[in-house]
């Protein structure tokens, strides 16, 4: 998708038709002054923020898995603390296992 350079063509013959080359310039004259001022405020809030504050605040949120293996993982991995808590009963071995059944 996206523009492509002759699609910019056709949009600026059709502004040219429509407005004329004097009302086109003053056109692209204002829009490239709001860019400008789009950036400078945007450089501004970014120079206000305090990076350190937003990483702590991002290692907080917990990340949202995007497909079934991500949240396959953040399942098992949920799970591994309470297995080190001892709160599981142990694995008896196979032998044993079976010598109990009989």
């Amino acid at each position: 998708m996206g523009f492509h350079f002759m699609d910019l063509v056709v949009v600026l013959v059709i502004g040219l038709l429509i407005f004329g080359p004097k009302k086109l310039q003053e056109i692209s004259r204002g829009a490239g002054k709001t860019m400008r001022q789009v950036n400078e405020i945007k450089d501004k809030m970014l120079a206000d923020l305090q990076v350190d504050e937003l990483t702590e605040v991002r290692r907080q949120i917990p990340t949202i898995p995007t497909n079934p293996q991500q949240a396959f993982k953040m399942i098992v991995s949920e799970e591994k603390p309470a297995s080190k808590t001892g709160k599981e009963t142990p694995e008896v071995p196979h032998e044993t296992q079976q010598s109990e059944n009989n």
